[in-house]
């Protein structure tokens, strides 16, 4: 972290000012300007350990056939101030950095786990997005107020996805709260449509290996997979229209923003050859939708491959990236959610963009003047894709030394691989079983991204996290 410009520590400021924030901390309450929706049915959604809450989310049936969905975002900017010693280093690292060994948070576990975590029975102050979506998936209408929230449940993925598929019965804390079942009902319902939507439109359907190590002590035992579901999905697709919902707000009231976009894709002419060799035409321009056509088709036809293709996919689209947006400037587009207003807001305990947001969005709200100028929010933006980059190469160096003791034993076997990098700095190669990445170091020559190739397993380097495979002939 520290060769690479991010902060694993604390100043003594920061640590000074969080544990003052716990010494004062008390319950919230409505203020001026803040709704009072405790009595709602909010709920959230995550990881089965995941302490670090930051959204909730609520529907209504509305008479005219259109679903109400409120989603509530931590309100993180009421504890942690402006130019204060915690959004110092919050806006060096810009995000938490979670290593397979270690979880170095962006704000100290007292907020992001407790006083601006959305956690169960609390209450906390929130931003609200409230938007009416219609049957087709379209978010007719939208605004955001401050508010205070309840959680009344803490849910995990994995339990409400087979809840939701039909596999298994309601999670205990779902049943215990009466008319929670029918509300994640409907904002299933609701978040479905949404993204049906967004994929007529072009949306992406991507499914990507995310494997995390299993420890035993010291020893990595296995890289565990960490697939998509049903209820992963129904947050995925709330947050993407709150996220826009967000954006245009802040549009409509002649604020600056920050924007997530995704550039339409440098290396079109190779998905074009990668759809070749499937048997599918893509036109020579990029295309959105008839690049999901083909990924629908491939998920289709061989489900047990589709993530291989997938990696290929994301890999030539390219990283996204920060970028500030002027009032009355054109939006840029995110090319894989086929959306073109999209700011990161919503999870300000761990991404600095979206705790940069949410002052945007309260200065809004309030009448004020933004609390950024258009060239500092140039600059943040240019340090967040920096730092998240940084982040995401610390991630990925830790699950390699992990990949590393897993396979420090079988020197010499042979496996089947995916080349999922090729440039002059290197080509990259990951074996389908187990899920692990390194270099091809011999026998690169010709090889693009999305070719299948038989590797040998050469080296491994613990410390550094290099795994390196020749290619077999």
């Amino acid at each position: 972290m520290i060769d690479r410009g991010l902060l694993p520590e604390f100043s003594d400021a920061a640590i000074a000012e969080a544990r003052r924030l716990a010494e004062e901390a008390s319950a919230a309450r409505p203020a001026d300007g803040e709704r009072d929706l405790r009595g709602l049915l909010w709920a959230s959604i995550d990881n089965d350990d995941s302490m670090d809450l930051d959204q909730l989310s609520v529907a209504e049936a509305l008479p005219s056939g259109q679903t109400k969905v409120l989603v509530a975002i931590a309100d993180v900017d009421a504890k942690v101030g402006l130019r204060s010693a915690l959004d110092e280093h919050a806006g060096v690292n810009t995000t938490s950095v979670y290593t397979d060994a270690q979880i170095f948070p962006m704000l100290p576990e007292v907020l992001s786990t407790d006083l601006t975590s959305l956690g169960e029975g609390r209450e906390r102050q929130a931003i609200v997005i409230e938007m009416q979506v219609d049957t087709s998936g379209q978010v007719t209408e939208g605004h955001l107020d401050r508010a205070i929230v309840v959680n009344r449940a803490k849910l995990a993925y994995g339990s409400v996805a087979a809840w939701l598929d039909g596999q298994a019965g309601a999670p205990p804390k779902l049943a215990a709260v009466p008319g929670l079942v029918d509300n994640l009902r409907l904002q299933d319902s609701a978040a479905q449509a949404l993204r049906r939507r967004r994929h007529q439109r072009g949306a992406l359907e991507l499914e990507t290996l995310e494997p995390r190590a299993v420890f035993d002590g010291d020893a990595v035992t296995d890289l565990r997979l960490e697939p998509r579901n049903r209820a992963k999905e129904l947050i995925e697709d709330l947050m993407i229209a709150a996220n826009v919902t967000t954006a245009r707000f802040l549009e409509d009231r002649g604020s600056p923003s920050l924007r997530r976009v995704l550039r339409s894709p440098e290396r079109w002419a190779r998905l074009v050859e990668l759809a070749g060799a499937h048997g599918t035409r893509l036109p020579n321009e990029p295309d959105a939708r008839a690049l999901e056509e083909f990924l629908t088709e491939r998920r289709a036809k061989e489900p047990e491959r589709f993530a291989d293709v997938s990696l290929a996919v994301v890999k030539l689209l390219g990283r996204g990236e920060y970028a500030v947006e002027p009032p009355g400037r054109h939006a840029t587009e995110h090319f894989g959610l086929a959306v073109k207003d999209y700011a990161h807001s919503t999870a300000p305990n761990r991404r600095f963009p979206d705790l940069v947001t949410q002052r945007l969005v309260k200065a809004a709200l309030a009448g004020q003047p933004a609390p950024y100028a258009v060239e500092a929010l140039g600059i943040l933006a240019r340090h967040c894709t920096v730092a998240e980059d940084a982040a995401t190469k610390v991630e990925r160096q830790v699950r390699k030394s992990a990949a590393a003791l897993l396979l420090q034993g079988r020197i010499g076997e042979t496996f089947d691989a995916l080349v999922t990098g090729a440039s002059p700095k290197g080509t990259w190669v990951r074996l389908l079983r187990p899920p692990v990445e390194g270099r091809l170091v011999h026998g690169f020559d010709g090889l693009d991204v999305g070719d299948r190739v038989q590797v040998r397993l050469d080296r491994t380097d613990v410390q550094h996290g290099f795994i390196d495979f020749s290619r077999r002939r």
